[in-house]
């Protein structure tokens, strides 16, 4: 009998993470599928599944969060921050082989002064990207980088591998508008000619603010649809695209949603473990001051879902309803939900404030076990996150899908 090992987890999982599963083929042609001998860390059951997909409880900050910052930072007028913006260079993956699975989107951004935000590659290229990245401020230029083996795997790669990169100057009101959506966490897209002659930054929940040219209207159009089409998929890309008879890079930038649970129960666990499912981070806390500091760093990617109803609990829902960023929803019956708008009302915010709030969370399905209500809760947050007002497919007359 010949077996091969192979992972078994979801899209997104990193390879190194999760349980496997064991692949075996008979002499006679036959195929058997067995468990792989007991691991570290065992298949999640719904009841464990917080303990085996929690992160720690105070998470790393979101690196395109603080790309996006450093971007608006250098951008200075053009970011309404009143200081004077520096010349600003862009890295991105024209071309690459080897190094085995890399996350999509790379970026790395400097300035002439040698400052930069963002990675690529965990690092292994910085050899050639850092200095591209000041020499990007001023002109467009491509390099050749290669990593051998051994400084590959001790950055984090599969293998060695190389890539050819563009550098090309980042306006600085393409640079505000790029560096607001990283930040914010919704989507954004970065194209321009495999050259860097141009640019062009779309951004928002449907790509729909568009900031810079790619030097003809036609072009513009073609591009930013199809960017479009790529957001459909729900993915960060980076990918060579033919719009309009041009040759452009594309690099589309698509948050991840985190959840964030405020309370313990079985709806917490199924919550988390349908989060899991979808691909999303969770983390649950039940301390109050642990909620609101997470709130407080909020992107619009980010989701709370309150499940304790003490009025202490509150002050977290003012906090994100006054930050205007994420999704907040509480659970709580309707009895639960009036005495908390009434308390809310109390501490000074109006009805349109309360109404952001999405409470009771979920939606009608008929939800009757702690699964069932995980569902309609992520199935609420697809729709709010999309724009769509989570009515029957058949009752609807737009495009199906995303």
């Amino acid at each position: 009998m010949r077996c091969v090992v192979r992972p078994n987890r979801p899209p997104g999982r990193p390879a190194t993470s999760g349980p496997t599963i064991m692949t075996c083929r008979n002499p006679g042609g036959g195929r058997a599928r067995r468990p792989s001998p007991p691991l570290a860390h065992p298949i999640a059951t719904l009841a464990d599944v917080t303990t085996a997909t929690e992160p720690p409880s105070v998470p790393s900050p979101d690196p395109r969060r603080e790309l996006g910052a450093a971007l608006r930072r250098w951008a200075g007028d053009s970011a309404g921050t009143g200081t004077a913006g520096v010349p600003i260079g862009v890295v991105r993956v024209l071309d690459r082989h080897g190094f085995g699975t890399v996350e999509s989107g790379q970026l790395l951004a400097g300035t002439a002064a040698g400052s930069t935000a963002g990675l690529l590659y965990l690092g292994a290229l910085d050899a050639t990207a850092v200095p591209l990245a000041a020499a990007a401020s001023t002109g467009p230029q491509t390099r050749n980088a290669h990593v051998t083996e051994a400084p590959a795997i001790a950055a984090g790669l599969a293998c060695s591998g190389g890539a050819t990169l563009l550098g090309h100057p980042l306006p600085a009101a393409e640079a505000a508008a790029l560096g607001e959506a990283l930040e914010r966490g919704v989507p954004a897209a970065l194209l321009s000619p495999v050259d860097g002659a141009a640019v062009l930054v779309l951004a928002g929940l449907e790509l729909e603010r568009v900031h810079g040219s790619l030097g003809d209207p036609g072009v513009d159009a073609a591009a930013a649809d199809a960017a479009r089409q790529s957001l459909r998929r729900g993915a960060t890309v980076t990918e060579r695209i033919t719009a309009a008879g041009a040759d452009l890079l594309l690099d589309l930038w698509v948050p991840v949603p985190s959840v964030l649970v405020v309370g313990s129960g079985a709806i917490g666990d199924a919550l988390l473990a349908q989060a899991a499912l979808l691909g999303w981070g969770g983390r649950r806390v039940t301390d109050l001051d642990e909620a609101r500091a997470a709130v407080a760093d909020f992107s619009d990617a980010d989701v709370v879902v309150l499940l304790d109803h003490a009025p202490s609990f509150d002050a977290m829902l003012i906090d994100g309803v006054r930050r205007g960023r994420g999704f907040i929803g509480a659970l709580g019956s309707r009895r639960t939900q009036a005495a908390r708008r009434e308390r809310l009302l109390g501490a000074g915010l109006t009805p349109d404030e309360i109404g952001s709030i999405h409470g009771p969370v979920g939606l009608d399905l008929g939800a009757r076990t702690p699964a069932e209500t995980a569902v309609s809760i992520v199935a609420q947050i697809i729709a709010a996150r999309s724009g769509r007002s989570a009515s029957a497919l058949a009752e609807a007359e737009g495009r199906i899908g995303g």
